[in-house]
């Protein structure tokens, strides 16, 4: 609580505009996931680390109050443009132009459409929405909803399984307990390959005694293309984020080079437009990963490292803020005093190692 009242304290002293100030000529890249229809602080979840993080395993939903005030803040306070452009300006030999922010949403989920294009026309800003046509297709899931589809129907409220040569033991008293099994499972499944990851998924379905759909129900359901086109005609860019949604590091270069080029291929179809921004799934990537990302004929591609971005960073790794939190914990992010903790912080324990 206490933290919190620094915090807004902070803000509305103009504390954070003064870092923005000095930032000015830095970058930034916005990301989100879902979307809901509620009010108030996104699900209460506020980092107490002094890093940069990336995204949790279980990504919270942006309530759509709090997505407008973060539009409303954005729009008053930086030129926010379409990715593409964002890009090509840090990619320039001349400096950069003062307070750029662009918006990023990943995956595609319909609350994409329902909830977060509203708002964004409503503000004027555009945006960047990343999706994998077998998900839009609806031939797949995003991955990461099978275990939180499992874990929530999960008939027994123990269960013990093994991912990966790890052994997780799983409590599933009740909702929140659901969730925190679904995102260590989540978690543990990252680490492994495709292959190894689709079985133990099965184990799990079979653990928790669900029956796993084939496709996702709607809860996990993804836009249409109808409304893709749509979100497109009115100034959104679309992107890829493969076909499947895959970790790239952990997949073959075969299925590595079809991930890339069947999703481009199966959106400037669709969409009838050039695709060259990319997403990693994940943000998972490697020089293996970057160099068939650039192969594939991609200009942009955005990761999930955090941070801002400035003139002659590599147009294939840029970094993004991650977005989904109360409004003085975004300004502080988006300002770059989080990226001044965490590096003071990685100084700090350098120093005290060194000791």
């Amino acid at each position: 609580m206490i933290k919190q009242a620094s915090l807004n304290l902070l803000r509305v002293s103009g504390a954070f505009d003064l870092m923005r100030l000095a930032h000015r000529r830095h970058a930034l890249i916005l990301t989100y996931h879902r979307f809901s229809s509620g009010g108030g602080v996104a699900n209460g979840w506020a980092p107490s680390w002094p890093t940069w993080p990336t995204w949790p395993a279980c990504v919270d939903k942006t309530p759509a109050k709090v997505f407008a005030e973060q539009l409303e803040y954005l729009t008053r306070r930086y030129n926010v443009v379409p990715l593409s452009r964002l890009a090509e300006s840090i990619g320039r030999r001349e400096q950069a132009p003062a307070r750029l922010a662009a918006i990023t949403i990943d995956d595609g989920y319909r609350d994409a459409y329902e909830i977060a294009y509203p708002l964004l026309r409503r503000f004027g800003a555009p945006a960047t929405l990343f999706v994998p046509p077998d998900f839009i297709d609806r031939r797949a899931w995003i991955w990461t909803d099978k275990a939180r589809f499992l874990t929530r129907r999960a008939v027994s409220q123990r269960l013990a399984i093994k991912i990966g040569g790890q052994e997780l033991r799983l409590d599933l008293d009740d909702h929140s307990s659901r969730r925190d099994a679904a995102a260590r499972v989540n978690a543990t499944l990252k680490r492994i390959s495709e292959e190894v990851k689709e079985e133990a998924i099965e184990r799990l379905a079979r653990a928790c005694g669900v029956v796993l759909p084939q496709t996702p129900p709607d809860e996990f359901g993804p836009i249409a293309w109808a409304e893709a086109r749509e979100m497109q005609a009115h100034g959104l860019e679309i992107g890829s984020h493969t076909l499947t949604h895959p970790v790239l590091t952990r997949v073959g270069d075969e299925r590595l080079r079809s991930e890339l080029q069947e999703s481009r291929s199966r959106l400037e179809e669709v969409l009838r437009r050039r695709i060259d921004q990319f997403c990693y799934p994940n943000g998972d990537h490697d020089e293996r990963v970057r160099a068939e990302v650039a192969r594939a004929g991609y200009r942009v591609a955005v990761t999930c490292a955090g941070g801002l971005n400035k003139r002659g960073d590599d147009p294939l790794t840029l970094r993004r803020i991650h977005a989904e939190r109360d409004l003085a914990h975004f300004a502080k992010s988006a300002c770059g005093l989080e990226g001044l903790k965490s590096k003071m912080y990685r100084t700090f324990r350098t120093f005290r190692t060194d000791l």
